[in-house]
């Protein structure tokens, strides 16, 4: 049974050279967006964490790599830049020789730097309403 890693040094050592370039951009563009995030393992993927909360994510697949906002929120608002991308709940695809601008994850992390924020202000609204107990 292999090793789990415990730093995001040991997890790239341990994904192909390819996705390892790759991710190694990734990070080192969320680093910039955030320099005051700590580097954390999250799910059992490198991530970032800023203020105890987590910020960002990101992992190799077997066939792609991939980037984790960790919020279905951020990726909806972000629709129109991640256009050519595949995407799901909180999840950005890309093959690993083409990988995300650092641009759009300075954006993306700025974005969820705000969202953090937002939620830790209170000001951000639930995404459905609660429902009251019946009385019967």
């Amino acid at each position: 049974m292999a090793k789990r890693p415990s730093t995001i040094d040991e997890y790239l050592a341990g994904v192909s050279s390819d996705k390892r370039v790759a991710l190694q951009k990734v990070r080192a563009a969320i680093r910039s967006a955030a320099p005051k995030a700590e580097e954390c393992l999250a799910y059992g993927m490198p991530a970032f964490r800023l203020n105890g909360k987590c910020l960002v994510a990101f992992r190799a697949a077997a066939s792609h790599c991939s980037f984790h906002p960790m919020s279905g929120a951020t990726v909806a608002g972000h629709q129109a830049d991640l256009a050519g991308y595949d995407t799901s709940t909180g999840t950005i695809r890309f093959e690993p020789n083409k990988p995300l601008p650092a641009r759009l994850i300075a954006k993306l992390v700025k974005a969820r730097i705000e969202e953090n924020r937002d939620r830790a202000s209170g000001s951000t609204k639930p995404s459905r309403p609660r429902r009251r107990p019946t009385r019967g």
